[in-house]
């Protein structure tokens, strides 16, 4: 059997091949109902090769906007992670083009190869930006589908896709997750975690006092693993922590983990997304839309469907993956 991890040069790729690497060596394998008839081989598909790459897992260049060069077969587990998503930075103008590009064409190639060749089963990562603004608490996978902007809806087309897909036999576990937070990429929190550094106030979007949930990159790796050997369940499944703090909380957590004199600046929401706006459509945007638009919401996704259907549970707090990524944000400043 292989497992062909597809942007597996990535953040949450590296942990995810690492997690299946684990797996096999601690039981020959992930045990699974979906049958094994030969020795487990785990293959990365990307544009370039991570130097974090074990060097038992085989590489191969992929573009998927431009197809896919694998010939799959019936038996191999494809997770697609490939996406393009708003970090690195993505480009001020034509965001349309630039995201549809891989998350939706990419997708569609990568669809049409593998049920070419009669390969019928994927995990897929989508966002929770998909839902937009929250109508109801905690966000479920049957809330609607808005989302705010281009990366949003690049990702319920991807999702329209294999919908479709599905129809066609194929056999996919859509995973939503929240803000992924881990050892290896800060994304947005860089802008946080230089201003604790240097003690200078942090601003909230808000008063604070709401929750914005996030999701170890461990803890994805793991529900990966959980949902192949549940048979890759077809569903869609929210990925987020348990319990998390309000944003005054986690930040004055920080602060003080940090030896920090920051300290924390109430805002007035609506003024401060008005500027963000404006300095997005002057093409010098501090965040994006579908950052800032839900950034003073209460937003949680419901977590209580995937824990049912994978016997999975996230193991990581709020403050403990921030506080992680922190300190290697720390470690890593050059000298």
């Amino acid at each position: 059997m292989r497992y062909i991890v597809i942007g597996g040069s990535g953040f949450v790729g590296v942990y995810t091949i690492r997690a299946i690497l684990d797996s096999i060596a601690a039981n020959g394998g992930i045990e699974s109902s979906i049958t094994e008839s030969s020795a487990p081989q785990v293959v990365c598909l990307d544009l370039h090769k991570s130097k974090d790459l074990p060097d038992e897992v085989e590489f191969i260049q992929c573009d998927i906007t431009q197809g896919c060069p694998v010939e799959f077969v019936s038996e191999d587990i494809v997770i697609h992670l490939a996406a393009r998503a708003y970090a690195p930075k993505p480009p001020t103008r034509d965001l349309e083009h630039y995201f549809r590009e891989v998350n939706v064409r990419g997708t569609h190639n990568v669809l049409e190869a593998m049920l070419a060749c009669g390969c019928k089963n994927l995990i897929y990562f989508s966002t929770d930006m998909v839902y937009g603004k929250p109508q109801y608490l905690p966000v479920d996978s049957r809330h609607q589908r808005k989302p705010f902007g281009w990366y949003g809806r690049s990702k319920v087309e991807s999702e329209s896709l294999i919908f479709a897909a599905r129809e066609r036999g194929l056999n996919a576990t859509i995973f939503r997750p929240r803000i992924i937070v881990g050892a290896g990429r800060y994304g947005i929190l860089t802008k946080l975690f230089a201003l604790v550094r240097h003690s200078l106030p942090v601003p909230m979007i808000g008063s604070g006092r709401n929750c914005y949930q996030m999701i170890s990159v461990r803890d994805c790796a793991r529900a990966i693993v959980c949902a192949i050997a549940k048979g890759i369940p077809n569903a869609e499944l929210n990925l987020g922590s348990h319990n998390p703090p309000s944003i005054r909380e986690l930040l004055g957590t920080l602060i003080t983990h940090a030896g920090s004199r920051s300290i924390l600046v109430p805002t007035y929401a609506r003024g401060v997304k008005a500027l963000l706006a404006l300095l997005e459509s002057l093409g010098a945007p501090l965040m994006y839309r579908e950052q800032y638009m839900i950034a003073d919401e209460q937003y949680i996704v419901d977590i209580a469907r995937t824990m049912e259907l994978l016997e999975w549970q996230p193991r990581e707090s709020d403050s403990d993956m921030l506080l992680e990524a922190y300190e290697e944000y720390v470690r890593n400043l050059k000298p």
